[in-house]
């Protein structure tokens, strides 16, 4: 497929992870775009994509439509199409497979990038993912659209696009990855306190009680299992563990009233 002369959606992926000089070779008609004929993850999805959509219908009690509409549109100087998989009213749908240990989370950030793009192109309020993990799983959420975030990727991409006009190799970029916390999904935000003192505070202590709660299990564990099926006690001078009748085991420590079980 002939990927000279616009952006897409998953170029936008590749920009705003850093791939410029492998995305320019492909821009500037230097290198051939990756054949995927052969990669089964792509092939895969395209593959289950029907069925992803018509699975979104059947949990949402809803009809879709604009299947693969194609947008083309000018932003600033760059040339852009992108291909939206379907539409619901106000929002967009995009269908994606991916594989069984992957999160949620991890899928929108990933096409972040090309969800606000389509999002605009569609003149959107949000988009649904509507995501197949593995074989035994399906999850949609919903990603509202950002005017602040797309017109901050859209400087990057804008960026990136003016190597391509001048034809000059984009040597040693920094592409920064944006922030979309304040973005809405399903209706909530995410927050960064790292500089809420309150907050870590809390969290220091959390960490240091649940390690030590971690070490204490581990250590009952490891006494308990150093027990012979016929000892009925094993001691030393902290503690000891003994076998009740039933056969249970209870660390007792020596010369102390304080029991653990």
């Amino acid at each position: 497929m002939n990927r000279k002369g616009f952006i897409g959606g998953s170029d936008c992926v590749k920009i705003m992870q850093g791939h410029w000089l492998e995305l320019w070779q492909v821009k500037t008609g230097r290198e051939m775009p990756e054949d995927l004929t052969n990669n089964i993850a792509v092939q895969l999805g395209i593959c289950t994509e029907d069925f992803n959509l018509s699975w979104f219908e059947q949990q949402n009690n809803c009809i879709l439509s604009h299947h693969q509409y194609e947008y083309k549109e000018t932003i600033g100087l760059v040339p852009v199409i992108g291909t939206v998989d379907a539409r619901l009213i106000d929002a967009i749908v995009e269908a994606k497979h991916t594989n069984a240990f992957n999160k949620m989370e991890d899928v929108i950030k990933l096409y972040m990038p090309q969800i606000q793009l389509y999002a605009h192109l569609a003149k959107a309020k949000g988009a649904y993912l509507s995501v197949i993990f593995g074989n035994s799983k399906w999850e949609s959420t919903y990603v509202e659209y950002s005017e602040k975030y797309f017109n901050s990727m859209w400087a990057v991409v804008s960026d990136f696009w003016g190597y391509v006009l001048r034809d000059e190799e984009p040597i040693g970029v920094d592409s920064k990855e944006l922030s979309h916390d304040y973005i809405a999904v399903d209706n909530m935000v995410k927050r960064d306190a790292t500089t809420d003192n309150q907050f870590v505070d809390a969290a220091i202590t959390y960490i240091q009680g649940y390690e030590q709660n971690r070490v204490f299990e581990n250590a009952k564990k490891d006494l308990k299992g150093m027990v012979g099926a016929n000892e009925r006690e094993v001691y030393c001078d902290y503690l000891s563990v003994k076998r009740d009748k039933k056969g249970s085991l209870r660390i007792t420590k020596r010369k102390q009233e304080n029991n653990n079980e």
